[in-house]
């Protein structure tokens, strides 16, 4: 084989289509863009991003950081200090808590957060624990326990 003898496979090579160029070329007329309209007219249409005046995508999401969580979990949330009131060895639960009066509503299941002291052995049952009040809780002799 030599070099004179390299040319491009049978078919790999198309004409470029000659539109607008007269009817004989077959895109005369219209040049394939259709009859009337933005879209068949010289220049490029419409810019990237353009939605027919609605309000483009890259405009309706937020511009800034910290977008909101779309199925976020709330959590009825309660300190490591409001338990230190109950009695040693409680069972806390979330449905003792409202019973103790500690807790007035539920907002979804139980998180301990760890703001405050606790010198009281408790047996806890939540849904979450934050790392502080997780070691506050066994610091005092109590138990966590995750449902």
């Amino acid at each position: 084989m030599r070099l004179n003898d390299v040319k491009p496979q049978k078919g790999s090579k198309k004409r470029r289509r000659r539109v607008a160029r007269g009817i004989s070329a077959g895109q005369g007329a219209s040049a394939g863009l259709g009859m009337r309209g933005q879209k068949s007219r010289s220049g490029s249409g419409t810019r990237p991003g353009f939605e027919g005046g609605q309000q483009p995508l890259y405009r309706r999401v937020p511009k800034l950081k910290g977008f909101p969580v779309v199925n976020r979990k709330v959590y009825t949330t309660i300190n490591v200090e409001k338990l230190a009131s109950l009695p040693a060895d409680t069972e806390v639960t979330l449905a003792s808590l409202r019973e103790a009066g500690i807790l007035t509503a539920a907002k979804g299941p139980l998180k301990v957060l760890g703001n405050g002291e606790l010198n009281v052995s408790l047996k806890v049952q939540a849904a979450a624990f934050t790392g502080q009040a997780r070691s506050k809780i066994e610091a005092a002799g109590g138990s966590c326990e995750v449902l």
